[in-house]
């Protein structure tokens, strides 16, 4: 077993920030859906659905920024952990 014993904080925060980039867009994808079908079934169109739609920019956003905070805190955390053997342990192959 190998033993992930360092992570960069920077690596960490772009992954992150990557993953969660694509969650908001999913999360912006659905609210905005959800806002156009309410504003539909109500019978007009007004500034509600634009700003429904606005979502699929401003998640993305507002999730790759709170991912990439979260990279910058737990990177080294987790490398702190890691000093008393509490790191991720790995099973890889050698071929």
């Amino acid at each position: 077993m190998a033993r992930i014993i360092r992570l960069g904080a920077a690596s960490l925060a772009k992954l992150l920030a990557l993953m969660m980039a694509s969650l908001g867009f999913l999360v912006g994808m659905l609210y905005s859906v959800g806002g156009f079908l309410f504003e539909l079934s109500a019978g007009t169109l007004n500034s509600g659905t634009a700003l429904a739609f606005l979502a699929l920019l401003g998640m993305p956003l507002l999730f790759a920024l709170a991912g990439c905070v979260a990279g910058l805190i737990l990177a080294p955390l987790y490398n702190l952990l890691a000093r008393f053997g509490f790191g991720l342990e790995l099973e890889l192959d050698s071929d």
